[in-house]
């Protein structure tokens, strides 16, 4: 099962594959490029914006919630109209928005970092019916929002940090009681970056520099590894009619023009078929 290309743009910061339901479509973004991309069959879509954009859910078939470095806001797919929702960190110019998904009660993740990349505190927020909330701090780069499938357990990481955490969901998804290790990466070297939970409770990783999306059991333990031909991969997705699809984003940014120039498949984005099924993403309510 080796990946392929699904799309051979080349993103400087490919992050937030989407696969839309209702639309059976991949949706992701070129953060430092500020680009939602998309295919239809085999017509490559781009919406071009003013700002950074790096991660979305979906609200119905025409309308996505998108995070841009300011505001989450209501994007239709089809006249291109945005209706704001509510600002994020307004009052810092110095941040962006980085990784996100909605999870299975409908609330939306959503992580805050500098824009440079630097170890500085960067949050994760929950939007959810209405109301934003800080649900954790001290975040320098966040990173592998998702859920389990039943709606009790998040996971996220502080990529900076090499360990992804986990934490308990009351019934309406808000957090409770102190996050925990998950997955510990220190001693390897690794760099956790996005995250997706499959049908099945496993989650996929991907490992930013390291070529590879990873699969872990429930219980945090590594099962196997995914080669992916760009080196910084950086989220993964499932989709496809039965979501056995993994869809990886991967990104150009720290690269040297050598390395740029040795791997031509940097900052693409590829799929490969899996013999696991993952969740329908959830839908965003507002």
């Amino acid at each position: 099962m080796s990946a392929q290309i699904f799309d051979d743009r080349q993103c400087e910061l490919g992050e937030g594959p989407l696969w839309h339901p209702e639309r059976q479509q991949l949706f992701w973004f070129d953060i430092l490029g500020k680009k939602l991309l998309s295919r239809m069959e085999d017509q490559p879509l781009e919406w071009q914006f003013d700002e950074y954009v790096s991660a979305a859910g979906w609200i119905d078939r025409d309308n996505l919630l998108i995070a841009s470095e300011t505001q989450l806001f209501q994007f239709n797919l089809d006249t291109g109209e945005e209706t704001y929702v509510c600002g994020l960190e307004v009052d810092d110019p110095a941040t962006r928005s980085n990784d996100g998904r909605a999870d299975p009660q409908g609330g939306f993740w959503i992580g805050m970092m500098g824009k440079a990349g630097e170890k500085r505190p960067g949050a994760i927020y929950r939007y959810y019916r209405g109301e934003l909330r800080k649900i954790f701090d001290k975040i320098a780069i966040p990173n592998a929002i998702s859920f389990a499938p039943d709606g009790t357990t998040a996971y996220f990481t502080s990529s900076p940090d090499r360990c992804i955490m986990t934490t308990r969901l009351d019934s309406d998804g808000w957090p409770v009681g102190e996050p925990v290790v998950f997955v510990d990466l220190r001693a390897q070297g690794y760099v956790p970056d996005g995250a997706v939970v499959a049908a099945d409770g496993t989650l996929w990783n991907a490992r930013w520099g390291s070529f590879a999306v990873a699969r872990h059991a429930s219980d945090g333990t590594e099962m196997e590894i995914f080669a992916i031909p760009g080196q910084n991969s950086t989220c993964p997705a499932f989709g496809g009619p039965d979501l056995k699809t993994l869809f990886c984003t991967t990104a150009l940014e720290h690269l040297s023009e050598d390395q740029r120039a040795a791997n031509p498949g940097n900052g693409k984005t590829y799929c490969v078929q899996t013999d696991t099924v993952g969740q329908a993403e959830h839908r965003v309510i507002l």
